[in-house]
């Protein structure tokens, strides 16, 4: 008589309710996210001619026109708008990161992910940590430029704007993936970007300096977002140029009724900012397509 061995039989694990599997999945997320960005070379070209532009050609032309300046304390009008720069940066890249929800939606691929066993915020934490992962990683480009401009490298001024680089970036794409949520084409998503993005960065004070202005252009540039995560990358730059002075006196930065907001309070609200658009993109993605 003859015994039958049966045959090993590999051990299957259905997938979904478990913290790894969450983190997994916004992993490969966020993985697929960079990947796209290193495959699209000429997107990391194109999206940082305009950064370059605002830089050196418009800096310096404004430079030549701003008599008793900063020119004349030994900086410049470029090394005034470098964190602004840096900022529209991060702006453009982080709300138009985006952009891949609405084609993933076209495309099928989206509605693939949604019905994947797992939660739907861990695909959202996913693409936002993808989106805020590109965008500071081209910010980081503008910023090797930045002794070209009159600010030194050094290690705590790289660090700080690092770190606000990151925060901000996360916000910005949260936000842009709340406008994305329910887009369902591109075209209608590029109208409301441009709708949305050039006043963000044309009443951030990006481009000048936030004190001194008409009551409305005040109040709107204190609703803007982005104003507040100007400011601290500025306070940063001036206190490592050799015009901290000069500049303090030219931007004396945001403030609330004639009160000077501190730095924590100003990251604070980038924050807050942040973490309601994250939630209010992971309910939206939450509820039925």
């Amino acid at each position: 008589m003859t015994t039958t061995v049966a045959p090993d039989v590999a051990a299957i694990r259905l997938a979904g309710g478990a913290w790894r599997d969450e983190l997994r999945a916004a992993r490969m997320v966020w993985r697929r996210e960079i990947i796209r960005f290193g495959r699209n070379r000429l997107r990391i070209v194109t999206s940082l001619a305009q950064p370059v532009l605002f830089l050196f050609v418009l800096g310096t032309g404004l430079s030549t026109i701003v008599r008793g300046g900063p020119a004349t304390s030994g900086s410049n009008f470029r090394t005034f708008i470098f964190p602004g720069i840096v900022a529209m940066t991060v702006l453009f890249s982080a709300i138009f990161s985006a952009v891949s929800i609405v084609w993933d939606r076209e495309f099928g691929f989206l509605r693939e992910m949604l019905v994947a066993p797992i939660r739907r915020s861990s695909l959202v934490v996913g693409k936002c940590a993808g989106g805020a992962t590109v965008a500071t990683l081209q910010a980081l480009i503008i910023l090797v430029l930045s002794p070209l401009v009159g600010i030194p490298f050094s290690a705590p001024l790289l660090l700080i704007l690092v770190g606000e680089m990151v925060l901000m970036a996360v916000a910005l794409t949260a936000v842009g993936m709340v406008l994305a949520a329910r887009m369902q084409q591109v075209e209608s998503f590029q109208v409301v970007m441009q709708f949305v993005v050039l006043p963000m960065f044309f009443l951030s004070g990006a481009m000048f300096p936030l004190a001194g202005l008409p009551q409305w252009l005040t109040v709107l540039t204190r609703l803007d977002p982005l104003s507040y995560a100007v400011d601290p990358m500025r306070r940063a730059v001036f206190a490592h140029s050799s015009s901290a002075a000069h500049f303090a006196t030219l931007s004396p930065g945001l403030s609330w009724f004639g009160w000077r907001l501190p730095v924590g309070i100003e990251l604070g609200v980038v924050l807050l900012i942040g973490v309601a658009a994250l939630g209010i993109a992971i309910v939206q993605f939450s509820r039925p397509d």
